[in-house]
């Protein structure tokens, strides 16, 4: 048997609390915390919105440990990158993994050439040098390619009302990308570029999709789906 289902959202201090109730022929009010940050409750139809609103925020400190724990458990998912920049050694981008030549000249840049990602620099075994000039060919290859596939996104979204919103990029510890949909802010995980671009689309998609529905509902997911019907897919290489 079906039983219908809402999404609502309780203020607890600062904190907004997105959640899903359902309404059910049980004795107690259940709340359960999904690995993927849903809040599901369950209750009595007799049971009133008002205090079970309550006993949210006297568990809000009890939820935010849950959800805390969970997004420890999902570190491990995140790859690493090498510690040094020599010949031979290599860097995930876009998915595959790039062969490091280092070669001696100026003007110093990085480049990418076929499969392999060149250093030209004056200082071979200037280590912090190499990783300086990396580090900002990879932060210009973020905001170019992060910025064009947000920007194909957001046409898909456009009949939606939804408004571009500020795109930010910074390096996240169990995240590949998150919403706040009240601020118009959408924060990628700097570390997406060494992922597949169908999975950067995915991420960005997703992001986009809370714009519209703030929580992991099946609205939510009938709505990816309908925009991104191999999303699965996507998602399953992007947690390989």
């Amino acid at each position: 048997m079906k039983y219908k289902s809402e999404t609502r959202q309780v203020e607890c201090g600062q904190n907004l609390v997105t959640y899903t109730l359902t309404r059910k022929p049980v004795k107690n009010i259940n709340i359960r915390i999904k690995p993927d940050g849903r809040i599901l409750v369950s209750a009595n139809k007799r049971v009133p919105l008002t205090y079970i609103e309550n006993l949210i925020r006297e568990k809000q400190e009890y939820i935010s440990g849950v959800l805390k724990r969970f997004e420890e458990r999902q570190k491990q998912v995140l790859p690493t990158l090498p510690a040094k920049y020599k010949d031979g050694e290599k860097i995930r981008f876009l998915g595959e993994y790039r062969i490091i030549k280092v070669i001696e000249g100026s003007p110093e840049t990085v480049f990418l050439d076929g499969q392999e990602i060149y250093i030209r620099v004056k200082n071979k075994d200037d280590e912090k040098r190499k990783e300086g000039l990396v580090n900002k060919w990879l932060k210009e290859q973020q905001e170019n390619i992060f910025t064009q596939i947000c920007t194909e996104t957001h046409r898909m979204f456009e009949k939606y009302g939804v408004k571009y919103p500020v795109i930010k990029i910074r390096k996240m510890k169990s995240r590949w990308g998150s919403c706040q949909w009240q601020k118009g802010i959408i924060t990628l995980n700097s570390r997406l570029i060494e992922t597949p671009r169908i999975c950067i689309e995915y991420v960005v998609l997703h992001e986009f999709a809370h714009f519209i529905h703030p929580n992991h509902s099946k609205k939510f997911y009938e709505l990816v789906e309908s925009l991104m019907p191999d999303y699965k897919v996507r998602k399953k290489e992007l947690e390989k």
